[in-house]
């Protein structure tokens, strides 16, 4: 029913055997719920069917729940569901709860170094990781950054987590986490673009393949010592590194490197089914590869033996190429390269460089520019 609602009015009525609605003339929209058991109600009802519970009538006074009930009406009119308005929103996230879940899981399946792009996030803005998503500004990004700008590390390195940490929020803007990213307008410093590509003159790269001889002997002659004192003592005598090419993965891999351009890490999860020694083809999957699209890179005669003498010496030629002592896939190969580089007495000069060089003899023998960037695997 309709009525002219006053505070007396309010105060005076008495429940009935069955609910009654009392509708205000005054303001439309605005209800007072009686039940039979005498509690009384404010209610707005802003559409058919569709009301927002505004409180007890013996805890909010007319005059409260008018003012209420304006508002309510007032964002009806912008277009705002009052009942979608006023349910619970989700806890926001902490940065670090935020990389470990959904964005961990997201990248498992979109990214293939996606521990190593999860693990250096959580490095590089560890201080960040207890704040909630919300609550990261520009302005934390830029004190991140002029701190490490005086640790000494360089623009570029910087630049790579500073499009990393916003490449992660723009996740949490598509996954509607966040209305807009609130990194989108940190900068990144500028570098020097124009950096010398390195790779080996003919004396470095004559030095480099002499260390990795001089390291297969040495090997060759610590085992051949090693079984002398064991047979010595009545030991098992260790497989002799005389009777197979290689002593270890180190030279294979550096040759392999030299010859394809492929990355360490592709070198790494290579198996012997995408390794065609008859036609003389090596195939880098896109499921392997940085790109994610498959290639396919002729061996050179250098190549070609170094995969059949490894074959040959190696147990299990079904599963990866190189495997470590565990039988597992390698991730790193550190050390012994250092060793290399530093008998070789090299400077500057990475694994990755490896590829720089592999490119760099092709352009010099006159290979097209499209069809080496086709064989490095570039888009």
């Amino acid at each position: 029913m309709r009525s002219a609602l006053t505070q007396l009015v309010v105060d005076k009525i008495t429940p009935k055997p069955r609910p009654v609605e009392h509708r205000d003339t005054r303001l439309k929209g605005l209800v007072l719920r009686v039940t039979p058991g005498g509690a009384k109600s404010w209610y707005c009802e802003f559409a058919r069917g569709k009301r927002v519970w505004l409180g007890r009538a013996d805890v909010l006074s007319l005059s409260d729940a008018r003012e209420s009930a304006r508002g309510i009406l007032a964002e009806v009119f912008q277009g705002i569901d009052p009942i979608e308005a006023r349910k619970p929103k989700a806890e926001m996230p902490t940065f670090g709860a935020y990389i470990e879940g959904d964005y961990a899981a997201w990248a498992k399946a979109s990214q293939k170094a996606h521990e190593q792009n999860v693990k250096r996030l959580k490095t590089a803005f560890k201080a960040l990781l207890k704040k909630p998503l919300d609550k990261i500004t520009a302005l934390d990004v830029e004190r991140w950054r002029a701190k490490e700008v005086d640790r000494g590390l360089s623009n570029q390195t910087i630049n790579r987590d500073i499009a990393s940490i916003k490449a992660c929020f723009n996740r949490a803007v598509d996954w509607e986490i966040l209305p807009t990213n609130p990194l989108a307008k940190v900068k990144k410093a500028r570098v020097d673009d124009c950096l010398k590509v390195r790779y080996l003159s003919a004396e470095e790269e004559a030095r480099l393949r002499s260390a990795i001889e001089d390291r297969e002997e040495r090997r060759r002659a610590e085992r051949d010592n090693a079984n002398q004192w064991r047979a010595q003592r009545g030991y098992p005598l260790l497989p002799s590194l005389r009777d197979v090419v290689f002593t270890d993965h180190v030279k294979p891999l550096i040759l392999l490197s030299i010859n394809t351009g492929c990355r360490r890490g592709e070198l790494f999860d290579l198996t012997w089914s995408n390794v065609n020694l008859d036609r003389r083809i090596l195939t880098v999957t896109g499921a392997t590869a940085k790109s994610r699209r498959t290639r396919h890179i002729p061996l050179n005669r250098e190549a070609t033996s170094a995969l059949l003498n490894w074959r040959a010496q190696s147990e299990d030629t079904t599963g990866l190429v190189f495997v470590n002592e565990q039988g597992d896939r390698f991730d790193r190969a550190n050390s012994s390269w250092r060793r290399l580089l530093k008998q070789a007495q090299i400077t500057d000069f990475r694994w990755h460089d490896m590829r720089h060089h592999f490119a760099s003899r092709l352009a010099m023998g006159g290979v097209d520019l499209n069809t080496i960037r086709e064989l490095l695997g570039h888009s």
